[in-house]
């Protein structure tokens, strides 16, 4: 039975909650403004166009997801928003002052375990604020606050070699955190885990977002996840990046598991699929045909 057959709801339709929600969100302070942005690359041959004009703005404590097929420019995206890259056109401002480079006010977490290795748990959270000049007394208390934050105060003394995929995410948000950003960016923090972890990680991720004045920029290729996670998911378009549809999340919080088969996911869900897997085979039908199998081996 196709998602058409039951009947869905237009994935617009909000329930009151989730209306009075979006209200009151759409009055708080803007944290972060895209203005125009464009990313070009040049290689040998051309020049690739990552992102075109993309535009948009972010509440504080607003939690965004964006999504895409893949060569849309969604990492680039994060890498502008951190300051890693510089754009081509386009700005992005922080508090209504341009981005100019990387800062203690955007923390980065991303798919690859980047702590140190020659560090314990504790002293990879106390990094940044030990580099910023702060008292080791002040920061080791705070530290201790972020390793029960995320669940793993009985392995502050551990070394990444010794934490799971999991813990050494939780790990690397508690690092990020520790420098009270303004905007927490994550690039896939959570494509390389198995899918229960990865449940597990979103569900971590929520509490602490709920509990941590932070705003969420989070970067995903799943689908189910941005549905779960997010306030608003900005959908890019591929080939150059350009921004397709700022979705209003309908599904009401506090969020859970038994959602994902709730009409109002079922429905948002169902309509990023058609944003970025459209009934189109071309890119399938142009693909060469070479066969490795003995004959009389089809399959259907």
């Amino acid at each position: 039975m196709t998602s058409d057959a039951i009947k869905l709801p237009d994935y617009r339709e909000q329930a009151p909650e989730v209306t009075a929600r979006f209200n009151q969100l759409h009055q708080r302070p803007v944290v972060m403004e895209v203005q125009g942005l464009t990313k070009k690359f040049r290689t040998d041959r051309a020049e690739v166009i990552a992102l075109s004009n993309v535009s948009f703005t972010v509440h504080r404590r607003e939690f965004i997801c964006v999504i895409g097929a893949s060569g849309c420019g969604k990492s680039t995206l994060a890498r502008l928003l951190a300051g890693l890259e510089s754009p081509t056109e386009g700005q992005v401002l922080l508090d209504g002052q341009p981005v100019s480079g990387p800062s203690p006010d955007r923390g980065m977490v991303f798919q690859g375990y980047t702590l140190f290795p020659w560090l314990t748990v504790k002293a990879n959270i106390m990094f940044g604020p030990r580099m910023a000049g702060r008292f080791d007394t002040e920061i080791e208390r705070e530290a201790r606050q972020w390793i029960d934050l995320v669940g793993l105060s009985r392995f502050e003394n551990a070394y990444p070699h010794q934490l799971s995929g999991g813990m050494k995410q939780r790990v690397a948000i508690a690092r990020a955190l520790a420098n009270q950003p303004r905007v927490l960016l994550m690039d896939e923090p959570f494509g390389a885990l198995d899918a229960q972890t990865r449940c597990q990680m979103q569900h971590y991720l929520l509490q602490i977002w709920k509990n941590v004045d932070v705003t969420i920029v989070f970067i995903t290729h799943d689908l189910d996840e941005a549905g779960y996670l997010a306030d608003r998911i900005l959908v890019l378009d591929p080939n150059p990046g350009r921004l397709r549809e700022f979705i209003e999340n309908p599904v009401p919080r506090p969020r859970s598991v038994q959602q994902f088969i709730s009409p109002p996911f079922l429905s948002l869900r169902h309509h990023l699929e058609r944003l970025i897997h459209p009934d189109d085979t071309t890119a399938l039908d142009s693909l060469p045909i070479v066969r490795l199998t003995a004959e009389g081996d089809d399959v259907e």
